[in-house]
């Protein structure tokens, strides 16, 4: 369904990534899918083709410049080396940029890597409309999350040992104390359970999640 696609990040360099439309056309609401740290594979491909059947215009910007892996110490290894700022103030932001181009309004939506990415997006990319983050939280002093002024939504597992229920509770407090338009959900799941490849699935905690994910991005960009 989707193919790729070549854009410009905001400092004039080039940026690839995978590019779903929907029956609506160009002219539709569009969302930033944030890969796991795998890489742009086939399952963050078909996150992509999964919301252009939703009615979106979808793009999942190649961070890893075209690298992707199925071991989870090479992951680590890519994860690693990404530089988190320029990924999402270039990368990200140039692919919410190139959406916005015929979409009135653009979320961005990240799962795992992605997920702590999207939070990073909503507080230094000021042209994204709201965020969606799965299982994926920053460093606290990666960013100030009381300053995030977009609607942000988040889906986190109560059994996640990488992202866990106490480091969720403390980014719940400061978009308290920041007074952020939020909502989180919590699980009784494994980290990554919403990727239909992983060995902690979890099909209806994943149903759930992605009813609430687009009830959410349909009040927000449409």
């Amino acid at each position: 369904m989707g193919k790729k696609i070549v854009f410009k990040r905001p400092d004039g360099k080039e940026s690839s990534g995978y590019y779903s439309v929907p029956d609506a056309g160009e002219e539709a609401p569009g969302v930033v899918v944030i890969q796991e740290w795998w890489g742009l594979n086939d399952q963050i491909r078909a996150v992509s083709d999964r919301l252009a059947m939703a009615g979106y215009r979808a793009l999942v910007p190649d961070l890893y410049r075209g690298k992707v892996t199925l071991e989870a110490a090479e992951a680590e290894h890519l994860m690693s080396n990404l530089d988190f700022a320029d990924a999402a103030t270039q990368d990200i932001r140039g692919a919410i940029q190139y959406l916005k181009g015929s979409s009135p309004k653009v979320a961005v939506l990240g799962f795992c890597m992605g997920g702590a990415l999207s939070i990073l997006t909503a507080v230094h990319v000021k042209e994204v409309d709201a965020a969606v983050c799965w299982y994926g939280i920053p460093p606290e002093e990666a960013a100030d999350t009381r300053t995030i002024e977009i609607p942000i939504q988040g889906h986190f597992a109560l059994e996640d040992e990488h992202f866990t229920p106490d480091q969720v509770d403390a980014l719940e407090s400061r978009l308290k104390a920041g007074k952020v338009n939020y909502e989180f959900y919590r699980y009784q799941a494994k980290h990554a359970f919403g990727n239909e490849v992983s060995e902690n699935h979890d099909p209806a905690a994943t149903k759930l999640a992605w009813q609430r994910t687009l009830e959410f991005l349909e009040k927000r960009t449409r």
